[in-house]
């Protein structure tokens, strides 16, 4: 390292981030964000989806170059913009992403040292001195993970234990003696059961005990008021503010997040209209799900959100048997499922339809044309098995994208030649001609540009008005406000509240997921069975 670094100040912040700003198409992602961490503090980073905390991060980590116009100083350096993918290293700064950057057909050993068994000559180095040192590593932070596992046998907690650590051996073998490495953790328990959240907490505190610095990305507040020192708020591209945990209610981070205050008086939830429940969901578990009860009737569109990791967006999928369920049953009119023994097939035959999130993977074909993807559904129905008309299949699929106005119109295109917002259309489409009962969405117009999504939306309540009942699973608050009769929040796998008719807008929806993670605001749970 050159001579001319700073000498060490204890009351200088080890990261100091200045006026950093990135557009993307001319919608501005930061809008000249500045913060500081302070040494041997966890640092919080809140905000809503598309507020900026992914761009900043990734801003750091190297996958985005800022604009022209900020700064960035780590331990009174000054760092050149922008910085490479992983130039951040040299500077002792480690991340953690929430996919955590492991390999899981290799051992725990192997993905610790990874990068040393890349450098060296591998007749060099000895596997069991490694697996020692992983051993007395782990016990230094009480951890119980056994070297030689395969990672793809771990649990979803011991692999984010893992990663940490991994990351926190980077931030030892980099930084230099003023000052001990900066560890970014980005959305790290999302997925993490409730119990398991603690272990992390431990070995986080363990880490700053040491004298490093955590910058802790994430939604839930009642997280962020037990881990973290400071937090910082970001909501439309910009800081609003940086405030002390220990003296902020989470009353007040749920003001700073959603952008106005809370209501006074709690909205009290309406009757559902009073008409017999056409389906109903009961007590389903499977996955993060623990024992949730839905009911919905025809023409309904019933709305499903909440953070990431709370569940919402498995429950298409469980009903769908994509996968099975470990628990539960699905009235669906007079005929009874249960949702552990469900596969797809039988959901197609009882006249249930899920449209995926993953469009182009798990709802299409990608290398078919548009013509056998959209006819899939009425091909036992429409056509004769033993005389189909490729003709009569191009003139039917023609008539849906006119209708649906995919573009091109040309079902003879590939399916993975169209857009993401006309593959969506066109899902939809093969869909709707299906006549089905009920219809699982999960996030319907995700990635579909602003004209395509007003068709998608029409489209699905074109369904729910021909007598489908309709789950729509989205973390898009607008959307939901604009569809939705009624929206469920839920929190650690269960619904949370509900809320029913003029409840339904986009504030409120805010309000109720990120305050149902805190102590201080906890709407009342009406739950969504009636």
């Amino acid at each position: 390292m050159p001579s001319s670094d700073p000498p060490a100040e204890p009351t200088r912040p080890l990261l100091e981030i200045d006026g950093l700003s990135k557009s993307f198409g001319g919608e501005r992602a930061l809008d000249r964000v500045s913060l500081t961490v302070a040494r041997g503090e966890v640092h919080g980073l809140l905000g809503r989806n598309g507020s900026g905390k992914s761009t900043l991060i990734k801003v750091l980590a190297g996958y985005h170059a800022p604009e022209h116009g900020g700064r960035l100083v780590i331990d009174g350096r000054p760092v050149p913009l922008p910085i490479p993918p992983g130039g951040l290293r040299q500077y002792g700064v480690a991340f953690v992403h929430q996919n955590l950057g492991l390999i899981p057909s290799l051992t725990v050993v192997e993905n610790l040292y990874l990068t040393e068994l890349a450098a060296r000559n591998r007749w060099r180095l000895s596997y069991r001195r490694l697996s020692r040192r992983a051993r007395a590593l782990f016990a230094s932070y009480g951890l119980a993970i056994d070297p030689e596992t395969e990672v793809r046998r771990l649990s979803p907690v011991q692999r984010a234990l893992l990663a940490i650590v991994r990351a926190v051996g980077e931030l030892r073998r980099t930084t230099r003696a003023t000052h001990k490495g900066l560890l970014v953790l980005d959305e790290p328990t999302p997925f993490l059961p409730r119990s398991d959240v603690e272990h992390l907490f431990a070995l986080i505190r363990s880490i700053t005990a040491t004298g490093a610095s955590v910058t802790f990305v994430s939604h839930d507040i009642d997280e962020v008021t037990k881990i973290t020192d400071r937090a910082t708020i970001l909501r439309d591209a910009k800081v609003v503010a940086t405030v002390p945990t220990a003296e902020t209610s989470a009353e007040r981070f749920v003001e700073l997040i959603v952008g106005r205050k809370l209501s006074a008086v709690r909205p009290v939830a309406r009757e559902v209209p009073q008409r017999d429940a056409d389906i109903r969901i009961e007590d389903l578990s499977g996955g993060t799900l623990e024992g949730v009860s839905v009911a919905l009737r025809r023409t309904e569109i019933v709305g499903l959100t909440g953070l990431i990791g709370s569940g919402f967006d498995e429950l298409p999928y469980l009903l769908f048997g994509a996968p099975p369920a470990r628990s539960g049953r699905l009235h669906l009119g007079d005929s009874r499922f249960y949702l552990d023994r469900l596969d797809p097939p039988q959901a197609i035959d009882a006249g249930i339809v899920l449209i995926p999130g993953d469009r182009l993977n798990a709802g299409a074909v990608g290398s078919l044309t548009v013509t056998d993807n959209v006819t899939i559904p009425v091909l036992s129905t429409v056509y004769r098995p033993w005389l189909l008309s490729r003709r009569a299949m191009t003139g039917r699929t023609g008539r849906l994208c006119r209708d649906f106005d995919i573009r091109p119109n040309n079902p003879g295109l590939r399916f993975d030649s169209l857009s993401g917002g006309n593959q969506q259309k066109a899902l939809v489409a093969k869909w709707l001609q299906a006549d089905p009962r009920l219809i699982l969405l999960d996030e319907p117009t995700q990635g579909v540009d602003i004209g395509a999504r007003r068709t998608v939306l029409d489209a699905i309540s074109q369904m729910a008005g021909r007598g489908a009942a309709v789950l729509c699973a989205s973390s898009d608050f607008d959307q939901l406000a604009s569809i939705c009769t009624q929206v469920l929040i839920f929190s650690h796998g269960r619904v949370q509240s509900e809320l029913v008719g003029d409840e339904v807008r986009k504030e409120t929806i805010a309000e109720h997921c990120y305050g149902s993670t805190g102590g201080g605001f906890n709407p009342v749970s009406m739950g969504a069975a009636t």
